[in-house]
């Protein structure tokens, strides 16, 4: 998946896959998440987002959607 650079002091990239809803979020430590049945609009707010880290915090990681650890 092509992930895109966000500008962040704990994310690193961010890519969408619309067909899975499939949210890969790469962090700066190195770690490497898919996070399932994400919609389309929680994506778009996350790269929106003037806090790319606090917005994840809020509705992805608290979202309570199932993820994957990749590394």
């Amino acid at each position: 998946m092509e992930r895109k650079h966000v500008s962040s002091s704990n994310l690193s990239s961010v890519g969408y896959d619309p067909d899975t809803k499939t949210l890969e979020i790469e962090f700066l430590n190195g770690g490497l998440y898919q996070y399932f049945d994400v919609p389309l609009n929680i994506y778009n707010g996350l790269m929106a987002a003037s806090s790319h880290g606090t917005y994840f915090d809020q509705y992805i990681k608290k979202g309570g959607y199932r993820f994957k650890k990749l590394r």
